[in-house]
């Protein structure tokens, strides 16, 4: 259980965030524990993924404690996430040497190849639209630039397709050698899905797409695969992702990797088992990983109402009591969904003033939202309310409003600190 948190009236202490009335916490120490967690069960190197601003919890934030946690690899989204990585790492005095690699993960157009060249960013490509751009820019800098080719084993959304389309690529990088083939990598459309046959057909197309990148005389340094998922649900009854992995790997002399995100932030997604599969297909990390973020607001304004009374929009909410309702200045332009909205006191979602529970009421609107305090008559404008943290995470935000934890995370707006 978590333990009891005293609701403050002081200000954070981040002097950075003093005057703002909404801010999140990143835990480093949850985040540094996190890390260790998915190494010590992924049985291959772990890339940190901290694209989409770390899911919504700060890349430039993220990314030293990662560094300083042993992550030798961090996947951003784009090149301009990544020179803003690059550039978080040296301000925190993480020389360029000791910096981890840095996988841009969704492509490349060509007006981002200089960039990416200079940047010394290693990007995912599949495409000789991307690679024609990125070997001009490598040969115009004087550099050989690594890029890591992924393979559409049967996502169909970023890939270059086995077969007659990747052997055109091969021979494109045997003849221009400003770019090495560093990495080969894939992505499984249903990791969550225990004993998931279309990870099993993804797993035999991308191992014959291995073998034909060996006969066309390439040597990866790097082979990966898989997210969070991937760690936390058994390929099959019998064998690991990470020893399926390695052993791909070893055959072509490369070294293993698997790409995590969510579960770095403290969740995963419910593995479910594929029908008629015999094996285990319970979560192997939720109960090693922990939340990383506490998203915090300051009471507004606190007001009593009469029995009778109607609350915010359209009037959904009536007191059927006399009730004592705090204001938060936050909403759904906030990233607070609407469907934490409540019509009664145990219809929606709800914030915590320390170990006390206080029910939203009425409709969330786009910068406020009331809650009800009546069972905590301590609570005063400038206290704190946890809208995420102890007693509620992202998973019970995305229950009421019909999604994913990715979802949630990412679409939270508010001012970010470590703790």
């Amino acid at each position: 259980m978590p333990q009891p948190i005293t609701p403050r009236r002081t200000n954070p202490t981040p002097a950075t965030i003093e005057a703002v009335k909404s801010w999140i916490e990143i835990s480093s120490r949850n985040l540094t524990a996190n890390y260790k967690t998915l190494t010590t069960h992924a049985g291959a190197e772990v890339l940190a993924v901290i694209k989409a601003n770390a899911y919504g919890h700060g890349a430039a934030l993220c990314a030293p404690v990662l560094a300083r946690a042993g992550a030798a690899w961090l996947g951003v989204t784009d090149a301009a996430e990544g020179i803003e990585v690059r550039e978080a790492l040296t301000q925190a005095d993480i020389a360029l040497p000791q910096q981890p690699r840095i996988l841009v993960m969704s492509g490349s157009l060509p007006d981002e190849a200089d960039t990416i060249v200079s940047g010394n960013l290693t990007p995912i490509v599949w495409s000789l639209d991307q690679l024609e751009p990125l070997a001009r820019a490598a040969v115009q800098q004087h550099k050989q630039l690594p890029v890591h080719l992924e393979l559409d084993t049967g996502m169909s959304r970023q890939g270059c397709v086995p077969g007659k389309q990747l052997d055109r690529l091969l021979q494109w990088f045997a003849a221009h050698p400003s770019l090495a083939l560093d990495g080969v990598m894939t992505h499984f459309a249903s990791a969550e899905i225990a004993g998931s046959l279309q990870t099993s057909d993804q797993q035999q197309r991308f191992e014959r797409a291995i073998q034909q990148v060996r006969a066309a005389g390439l040597t990866p340094a790097w082979i990966h695969a898989g997210n969070s998922s991937t760690i936390d649900s058994p390929i099959d009854p019998v064998e690991h992702s990470g020893r399926w992995l390695s052993r791909l790997a070893h055959t072509v002399a490369a070294r293993p990797m698997v790409r995590s995100g969510l579960s770095l932030y403290g969740y995963c997604l419910p593995v479910e088992p594929e029908q008629g599969y015999a094996g285990q297909a319970s979560s192997l990390l939720t109960s090693h990983l922990q939340p990383i973020m506490t998203w915090k607001a300051r009471v507004l304004d606190v007001r009593s109402i009469d029995p009778g009374t109607r609350v915010g929009y359209n009037g959904t909410f009536t007191a059927s009591a006399p009730m004592r309702l705090a204001l938060l200045p936050i909403g759904y332009a906030d990233g607070l969904r609407r469907e934490l909205s409540a019509s009664s006191p145990s219809s929606g979602g709800w914030v915590n003033f320390g170990s006390d529970r206080a029910p939203i009421v009425g409709r969330i609107s786009m910068n406020l939202t009331s809650v009800d305090v009546t069972a905590i008559p301590s609570v005063r404008p400038g206290d704190e309310a946890h809208v995420l943290g102890p007693g509620i995470t992202a998973a019970d935000h995305a229950r009421f409003a019909h999604t994913i934890p990715y979802e949630i995370l990412c679409g939270i707006k508010a001012t970010r600190c470590l703790s």
